[in-house]
């Protein structure tokens, strides 16, 4: 009895005891269904709000698509009404545009993220002419000099901020080696190009200069920008080491957060060059509900909280701004730093021709005028006009690239017996071959002929179609006609004969241009304009000898142009 009324006890006690956890369960079980109640609800809600779900597919640069793709699930989770729902894909801007122009095979974006305007004017100048040239920005990041400290150092930091004046141009320390991204590839080597034009594009001889210190970068020019890091010191490349290199903000902060290799300090360009401006850009073949969810989400990315995390991954606002404290390294700057307005098409075209002009490999035909006219003094200078056009010719030879072709023809009235008024000084060669093989001292004994006149039409005719016959793909292919004067050949062709037979030679498969110079106050500026012209050149003109090398090398600059980065226009 005693057992029995002692066992019901502990019975009543254990129950008592699992009580707590039965109401716990209990409770845990109503929590789970008023949860699952809760999002199927939802869910329902969501489905009768929404017909559909429209799915918006952005492409975005590498650097900043992380950034989308966050805001973009944000979006998802957090605004129930949305109805759309953002699909970011991180792809090299370059392969974006050429895929815009043929496709590849991969799904067309509704939405373009390059990381600059640039990219936009590329993308159309390479056959996409529906893709606008310009879009909304949503970030920036200020394009900038990435210098080791110990080259940071040599150029007074941190007690200073390293200044571009310390890298380009006549003030430059030439024993920072500098690296440069391809142009024509990376929008941070096209703002360097305009940060190069700023310092030396002024003043007596600013064409030698630039062409100069473009030269200069030249060597260390790589493709992409991932190219630079790996030569920093103790990097994966086996080229020789680089002391700095043109890259964005952001870059240099992400790569000093890793701290697995050398520490970069940024060096800021005043004034201030072209920064990556992350254009939003909506192509024209989206549908109408994907462009109004492509309106909804940009005015996301524009607001006070996407701005926020922007800054959180190393961005700035368009307008400058930086949200997010920097490090107290003095290797960045935490300064607003506002952004120049982009440059147009055009501008692009013009450095991206000057950098096309010195980097290029070419076949160069040289015809050069020998008349007698050639003789006349050049006021102020203690030479002749001869004597000043071969120097600049001398010295452009040096700035060429040691795979350019070159070779040199005069010309004046019956100069090589049967009529000829031309004949071959210097067979075509490589520079680098004519340099070694004693073509300068040939050049240098050129002298102008005491009664020679000026067989421009017949020579001109003549080194064309040898330029023709002797084509060679993979160059840019070029005669160059220095002249002081105008056709004096009564014997042979006539003008319009002469740019009829131009233009009956002119094969766009097989470009070949001519670039006309003119020396001083006797040539005929508007006769050497129509000649390039029919051929698709350039014509320059110095009515002051004096300057002819100035425009001589305006015109080296300017005469390697090539689809889809240079667009030869017409000089004066």
């Amino acid at each position: 009895m005693g057992r029995h009324s002692s066992g019901k006890a502990r019975g009543v006690r254990g129950l008592r005891s699992r009580s707590p956890v039965i109401l716990l369960s209990a409770l845990l079980v109503l929590a789970l269904l008023s949860w699952f109640t809760f999002d199927f609800l939802r869910d329902r809600l969501r489905a009768s709000s929404c017909d559909t779900t429209t799915v918006l597919n952005v492409t975005a640069a590498a650097d900043i698509a992380p950034v989308i793709n966050q805001v973009g699930d944000r979006v998802s989770e957090e605004d129930e009404a949305a109805c759309y729902k953002v699909n970011v894909t991180s792809r090299e801007s370059a392969t974006t545009a050429e895929s815009l122009v043929v496709s590849d095979g991969s799904e067309r974006p509704d939405v373009w993220i390059p990381e600059s305007t640039v990219w936009l004017q590329r993308a159309q100048d390479k056959g996409a002419w529906n893709v606008p040239v310009s879009g909304t920005s949503i970030a920036s990041s200020p394009v900038v000099v990435a210098l080791t400290e110990d080259a940071a150092g040599e150029l007074g930091w941190p007690q200073k901020a390293p200044a571009w004046q310390q890298l380009f141009g006549p003030e430059a320390n030439r024993g920072v080696t500098v690296g440069m991204p391809d142009p024509a590839r990376e929008p941070t080597g096209v703002s360097t190009l305009f940060g190069v034009r700023q310092l030396v594009a002024s003043g007596p001889n600013a064409g030698q200069r630039v062409t100069t210190e473009l030269r200069r970068l030249s060597p260390n020019t790589v493709p992409e920008q991932a190219d630079l890091f790996a030569r920093l010191p103790g990097g994966q490349s086996a080229d020789e080491p680089l002391d700095g290199f043109p890259t964005s903000e952001v870059s240099v902060l992400r790569h000093n957060a890793k701290q697995s290799g050398v520490p970069l300090v940024a060096s800021y360009a005043q004034p201030a060059v072209p920064a990556l401006d992350f254009p939003f850009v909506v192509l024209p073949e989206t549908k109408p509900e994907k462009r109004d969810a492509a309106e909804r989400f940009l005015k996301v990315l524009i607001d006070q909280q996407a701005a926020e995390t922007f800054g959180d991954g190393g961005f700035r606002t368009p307008d400058g701004e930086m949200l997010r404290e920097r490090p107290s390294d003095r290797r960045t700057s935490a300064q607003k730093l506002t952004p120049p307005q982009m440059p147009n098409p055009a501008e692009v075209a013009t450095v991206l021709n000057e950098w096309a002009g010195v980097n290029l490999s070419a076949r160069i035909q040289v015809l050069l005028d020998v008349s007698g006219s050639m003789n006349e003094s050049v006021p102020g200078a203690g030479k002749n006009r001869m004597q000043v056009t071969l120097e600049a010719a001398e010295l452009g030879i040096g700035l060429m690239r040691p795979t350019t072709k070159i070779g040199v023809w005069t010309f004046s009235t019956d100069l090589d017996g049967e009529n000829k008024d031309y004949k071959e000084l210097i067979p075509v060669d490589t520079v680098s071959d004519q340099l070694s093989g004693g073509a300068l001292a040939k050049l240098r004994a050129v002298q102008a002929l005491p009664n020679g006149a000026t067989g421009l039409y017949d020579s001109t005719l003549a080194a064309y179609k040898s330029a023709n016959q002797n084509y060679e793909a993979g160059r840019i292919n070029v005669v160059i006609v220095l002249t002081d004067g105008r056709n004096e050949d009564d014997n042979g062709i006539g003008r319009q004969e002469l740019l009829k037979e131009l233009g009956e030679l002119r094969d766009p498969r097989k470009p070949v241009q001519i670039i006309g110079i003119g020396i001083g106050p006797d040539s005929d500026a508007a006769e050497l304009k129509a000649i390039a012209g029919a051929t698709g050149g350039q014509s320059f003109n110095a009515p002051d000898p004096t300057k002819i090398l100035d425009i001589f090398y305006a015109a080296l600059s300017k005469l390697l142009c090539q689809p889809p980065t240079c667009q030869p226009q017409q000089g004066g």
